[in-house]
């Protein structure tokens, strides 16, 4: 998807020698993956002490 951005100047080339990315592009796809990254955990931090997983670990060592 093409989209005009103004993003400050000094922000992406700081964001761009942190990540090592060569370009523009790169680096703001980089950043969103990281932000969905990290939704994507919390919403599996929210879940802890919510879920009762009865296993039996020694079954499943068992099993082998």
């Amino acid at each position: 998807m093409r989209t005009t951005l103004d993003l400050p100047d000094r922000l992406v080339q700081e964001a761009m020698r942190a990540s090592h990315q060569r370009t523009k592009t790169a680096v703001i796809i980089s950043a969103l993956q990281e932000l969905v990254r990290k939704n994507r955990l919390q919403g599996l931090r929210d879940f802890k002490g919510r879920v009762d997983l009865d296993i039996d670990l020694d079954a499943l060592r068992k099993r082998v």
